[in-house]
């Protein structure tokens, strides 16, 4: 499927500005994953586009959400890896475990953006340009700061091959650089 029919299928099921934002985010980050990685940046960066596909559907519920994604990717023909890779980034929904680099890197990349997010928007100007590598860092230890962003599902990146500063460089580089489609 190409970017375009993604993005339609996106608008159809998301209306949330902040969910297609983290869509957008998501993208961008496992794209720059899977250039890092040696992978398939067009497959690994629909499956960061898409992997809330039903969050709004399914009201957010985490034990059933990315199974209704699943279903819906399936009946239109998509990859198989990219199904399980959505399915697999809540494990709540599925009980089964991430095993491949393509789960883990979508884990922790999607979720790392909850954190780059959270972290630009205490700066006064609340722009991703202001904010550094070491600033993120510190707030993966701080609990209280944006709390339910997963620390554990961010720390999986090593299960992908990446270190949790490089993750957090990759990251951030590559939501600065559609900084203007996320409003930061």
């Amino acid at each position: 499927m190409k970017r375009e029919e993604a993005l339609e299928l996106l608008h159809e099921y998301i209306a949330g500005e902040n969910m297609l934002k983290h869509s957008y985010a998501a993208e961008s980050v496992l794209r720059a994953l899977a250039v890092k990685l040696i992978q398939d940046a067009d497959k690994w960066a629909i499956a960061g586009l898409l992997h809330d596909l039903d969050v709004e559907k399914v009201n957010a519920d985490p034990k059933i959400h990315g199974l209704e994604t699943a279903r819906i990717l399936e009946e239109k023909g998509f990859d198989p890896e990219i199904i399980e890779a959505i399915k697999l980034h809540n494990e709540m929904a599925t009980r089964m475990p991430r095993t491949k680099v393509f789960h883990h890197a979508l884990a922790a990349g999607e979720t790392i953006t909850g954190l780059i997010t959270a972290t630009a928007l205490v700066y006064p100007d609340k722009k991703l340009a202001s904010v550094k590598p070491k600033s993120i860092k510190k707030r993966i230890h701080e609990k209280a700061f944006a709390a339910s962003v997963s620390r554990e599902k961010i720390l999986e990146c090593d299960l992908a091959g990446i270190g949790i500063d490089e993750l957090i460089e990759i990251s951030l580089s590559a939501m600065q650089a559609i900084s203007d489609d996320l409003g930061l």
